[in-house]
């Protein structure tokens, strides 16, 4: 019984963590709240993928079925490694040798390396915005996964245990 209670319950947690996916990717969009980088295609790879728009966010609010919940297992995983990914890379920024991912080789270990950000000229404070933006991506899309895969156990035991029950009531019936 509380399976079931929670399995609507883990439904209505996912619209606003969807919502906060779609706003908090569309943000990456902007670095520093403008566009002018967006317009001439100086962002990172990663944001392209349009990963937390689609995946964390539409096609996670609007599972009906185990189906869909499996499907939402599925795309907030791909979100998360996605973001993870893109973490590690670090971000697409200009610097002395020009436009370029000038983290890539460092594994995430420019994440602990504060002096290494002044590095990225251009657009100003992008480490500490693609930072602070995919980790809150990473956390939503983690959340989106555990609600899932719950919501995937409560619609195999409500398939599974509510089916058994139907018919152990309808067979006591037909004695």
């Amino acid at each position: 019984m509380a399976l079931e209670t929670c399995g609507s319950c883990l439904s209505c947690l996912l619209i606003p963590l969807a919502l906060w996916s779609i706003v908090v990717n569309i943000l990456l969009y902007f670095p520093n709240g403008k566009a002018s980088h967006a317009a001439s295609y100086q962002l990172p790879n990663y944001v392209w993928y349009f990963e937390g728009i689609c995946f964390s966010g539409v096609m996670v609010s609007s599972f009906i079925s185990i189906v869909l919940a499996l499907l939402g297992v599925a795309f907030s995983g791909y979100s998360c490694i996605i973001f993870t990914l893109g973490l590690i890379q670090g971000p697409f920024c200009n610097s002395s040798h020009g436009w370029d991912y000038i983290f890539k080789d460092t594994a995430g270990g420019y994440l602990t390396d504060y002096l290494a950000w002044s590095r990225c000229t251009e657009p100003p404070n992008i480490v500490e915005w693609n930072t602070i933006l995919l980790s809150i991506l990473i956390g939503l899309s983690g959340l989106q996964l555990i609600i899932c895969s719950l919501k995937v156990v409560a619609e195999l035991k409500r398939t599974l245990c509510g089916t058994y029950s139907v018919f152990v009531q309808v067979t006591k019936y037909l004695r």
